[in-house]
Parts: C-alpha cells; structure tokens; sequence
C-alpha cells in the first residue's frame, strides 16, 4: 500500500502548518483555556475561513473531502500546535450527525463557521458506554421533552445547540436542545479546555433521529481517528522538542544525548511513534467502513495511542527533568493534552474490554 498523501491533502497540511505557525503562539492558547468558552473566537473563525472545516465533510455535504485521511491530516496539524479550538468538539461530531440527519442548512452553518453544536451523550455512570443510556425522552403535547444529565460536554458554552442522547420505549435517539433551554455547570479541564454538566429537566426538544446508536457509533469512529491524528501530530512535536534538548544540554562536558542510556530510550519512544502512525493509517483507512470489523481496529488505535502517548509524554519528561514540568516551558503542556487524549472517547482500559468482546463475537 502506498501511505504517500495525495497532492491536495499536502497542500492542505501546508496550509494549516504556515497559519498555526504564523497565528498561534502557544501561551495565548493557554490563557483562553481559562476563558467562558475556552478558545479564541478569531482562530476558529481562521481556521473557518481557511477551509478546514469544509475538509471534514464530503462534496455531498458542502465541504471538500470528508475521507478518514482529510480528517487525519487536519488534526494531525492542529496537534503539532496543540490547538484547543474546538473543530473536533463543534464541528466535526455534530456536523457528522447532522449530515447524517439531512440536516444540510445546519451543516453548511458549521462549515462556514456562523455555527457551533456540542454533542452530549456521555453519562456520568457510563463509564465511556456510548449505549448505557438513562436520559429519557417523552412525547408530550406534540413535543418532546428531556429529563437527565450529560457528562464532560466538551465546549459547551457558546454554543447554538446540543445533540443529546436519550431512550424512548423504541431505543435511543438523538435531539436538538437549543442552549438557552439547558442548565449548564461549566470548569476549566486539565489540559487547558472547557466542559460541562449539562442538566435536562423536562426541557423541550426536537427529535433530529430515532437510530440514535447507529450515528453514535459512526460520531465514536471519527473522533478516534481524530483524536489519534491530534495524538500523533503532538508526539511529533514532543519528538522534536526532547531531540533538541538532547542535543543542547550538557553534563559532564557533554551533550546528554552522547549517553548510551538516554539514547537506548530515546530509540524506544521514536519506534514507539511509528506505531502510533500505523495505527492512524490504519484507522483511518477504515473509517467509512461500518461494522464489527471497522470498530475493533478503532479500539485497537484508541488503545495503542493512549498507550503510547502515555510512554512518550512519560519517557520525555524524564529525559529533560523538573524544567519538562515548568508553565514556561512548552513541553508540559503537550504532555498533559497528550494524557488527556486517552480518556476522551474511552479509555485504554475501556478499548482494550471492547477489542477483545468484538474478537470473541467475530
């Protein structure tokens, strides 16, 4: 198989990489974590305007690619960058349902940037269980009405809507709640973001699916090929940064990287990465291919990378010591998104149970 880009995903990485690089310091990004919604309006508006949320969707659904490597490629980028601008959380998710939906108008908002949606799904005694599902929804008065709560809603507020999950006698489906309807309680995450609990006390709703699990299951998909895009892109640049260190810190009269030690690990993380960039290939290969078989190699990649990353984020503290930890220093940063990666959408441990109950239903 032939793993080189195509020309247009090239140019399209290059035109992502020399806008981050020129727009996106890395500090800024930092304070607005601590802001309401958790990211800077002007560089989601940017990231807009330069085409990368029309790259998430397909020609059919206004956008220009939509493929599992468009997807990769985009947040591969914003990973070297360590990007919190919510293109995954408020874009890409829900625009995927809501495509799916035929929901075209909404689509094209969020393609253009004049719209946001969150999805809430997770519930707190879920444990990542996409199906474990107690919101319920009634029909009352030609209306639907919501009653639960919705856990670590990433990017909530600001947002136009959010796309809940609740179960009826029929399964579950998905609703539009508008984001003056809904109670929020929102905090600042460890890796410098923003989440919610969401609270539904008989809050209206428009029905937007009834197979609800089918399009979650397709939500779950590209958010792992996502994530581990934006995983790899960030072990790319820890790579980096810890060669360099190696390379310019000296003990002894010598560059630390001269010591067989720091090399024989050095060698273990860069092997390391490669895997993880097989796993994103081969998750992305198979992004638009349901069923069983598509969603074990994505519980493979979601495990491998949390596994990884951990080591990587791990391995390269240790090698640069207490200045790895420092606020002022870059390194830290990306290694706390990097952990962080492996507890949205699941888990290793969560990924790991589910590789091995599709393997013994296959």
């Amino acid at each position: 198989m032939d793993f080189t880009q195509t020309e247009t995903r090239r140019m399209l990485a290059d035109t992502i990489e020399r806008y981050l690089r020129d727009q996106y310091p890395l500090m800024p990004r930092v304070e607005a974590g601590n802001s309401e919604t958790g990211y800077q309006q002007a560089h989601y508006d940017g990231l807009a305007e330069l085409g990368v949320m029309a790259a998430l969707f397909s020609e059919d659904q206004g956008g220009f690619g939509g493929d599992g490597f468009d997807i990769a490629v985009v947040f591969e980028e914003m990973g070297k960058r360590l990007v919190n601008e919510p293109v995954m959380d408020n874009a890409l998710i829900p625009g995927a349902i809501l495509a799916a939906a035929g929901k075209t108008d909404q689509v094209e908002e969020i393609i253009g940037g004049a719209a946001r949606y969150a999805l809430a799904a997770e519930e707190p005694h879920a444990l990542y269980d996409l199906a474990e599902v107690d919101t319920t929804a009634q029909l009352s008065e030609n209306a639907w009405r919501l009653n639960g709560s919705k856990t670590v809603v990433k990017y909530a507020n600001g947002c136009d809507g959010f796309i809940v999950s609740a179960r009826t006698d029929a399964g579950i489906g998905l609703y539009m709640v508008n984001a003056g309807d809904a109670s929020l309680r929102s905090y600042t995450t460890t890796d410098g973001g923003r989440a919610s609990e969401l609270t539904l006390d008989n809050t209206p709703s428009t029905l937007i699916a009834e197979n609800g699990a089918d399009l979650l299951a397709e939500a779950q998909a590209r958010a792992i090929v996502a994530l581990s895009a934006e995983a790899l892109g960030i072990m790319l640049t820890i790579r980096e940064m810890t060669i360099e260190y190696l390379r310019t810190r000296k003990q002894f009269g010598l560059p630390i990287g001269k010591f067989q030690a720091l090399q024989h690990r050095m060698a273990e993380m860069l092997v390391e990465i490669e895997q993880a960039r097989s796993a994103v290939i081969n998750a992305a290969n198979v992004m638009t291919t349901p069923g069983a078989a598509r969603d074990r190699i994505m519980a493979a990649t979601k495990y491998s990378i949390g596994r990884i990353g951990r080591l990587v984020s791990e391995e390269s503290i240790q090698m640069h010591g207490g200045i790895g930890m420092t606020w002022e220093y870059d390194l830290g940063h990306y290694a706390k998104r990097l952990i962080m990666i492996d507890h949205e959408w699941g888990d290793q441990d969560f990924h790991l149970a589910r590789f091995i109950e599709l393997g013994q239903a296959a």
